[in-house]
């Protein structure tokens, strides 16, 4: 893999997948970008840059459609005619804890705002560069590494698995984001990309809270793991971190 764009890796899983594409234990990409809204309050993300020069910090509010434009020059500036391999939209916002009766349309309309409309405008925006990564590569098979776009979704989105109600911003949010992710599966095959949404998990982060089971770098080990074996085969499924298909 020669190049990978991972949104909100300022914090979190986000953070955690730089952190690990930077030491080269499962890839050893080129280009490392990664978003942030605030560079001034992305510390750590910003002392990992100056210290290693494949990393390339990107900032945007990713509620700014228009701004798109911004990313896809910061990147094809650096990548040319290679291309983009690999688009990990990781950013999200959470209001979980919301039943039907206190559902506001503000958490609604925020949620589905950087959930689902963000990775789906801007995968939009990006798609020369990964058809560029892909057609460059056109005589090896579907995988991270010639053309992906991963989106980091939630059990929480399962409509299968949904038997305790209530998350509805959050919930609606990543179920249209799996939906999403399946028509680009169908879309983008010919052109040898591959598409999947990843469940990291119930991990320790601000949107995880201290209770969860599963420490960040856990999880980033195993999507990883998992992005690495990633074949044509898988192009259109739900994925746990640990690479087990969950029900839609």
């Amino acid at each position: 893999m020669r190049s990978v764009l991972i949104t909100g890796g300022n914090r979190g899983i986000g953070l955690g997948i730089v952190k690990k594409l930077i030491q080269g234990t499962k890839f050893q990409p080129e280009f490392i970008f990664a978003t942030c809204r605030d560079v001034s309050k992305a510390t750590e993300l910003k002392t990992l840059a100056d210290s290693n020069p494949k990393l390339h910090i990107i900032e945007i509010d990713l509620n700014n459609v228009k701004d798109y434009n911004k990313v896809f020059e910061a990147i094809n500036e650096k990548v040319g005619d290679a291309g983009l391999n690999l688009l990990i939209n990781n950013a999200g916002v959470s209001t979980k804890f919301t039943r039907l009766g206190l559902v506001k349309e503000e958490q609604l309309k925020d949620n589905f705002a950087i959930n689902t409309i963000a990775p789906i405008m801007l995968t939009q925006k990006l798609l020369p560069l990964l058809k560029k990564g892909a057609k460059i590569q056109e005589d090896k098979p579907m995988s991270v590494s010639r053309a992906a776009i991963v989106n980091i979704s939630s059990i929480l989105g399962s409509i299968a698995q949904n038997d305790s109600g209530g998350y509805y911003p959050y919930r609606c949010s990543k179920s249209a984001l799996n939906a999403a992710t399946k028509s680009m599966s169908v879309d983008l095959k010919e052109n040898g990309i591959l598409a999947v949404c990843v469940h990291p998990g119930w991990v320790k982060t601000d949107m995880g809270g201290s209770q969860a089971p599963l420490e960040i770098e856990n999880s980033v080990e195993d999507i990883l793991n998992t992005l690495q074996n990633l074949k044509a085969e898988n192009t259109g499924t739900f994925l746990q971190h640990d690479g087990t298909t969950l029900p839609w």
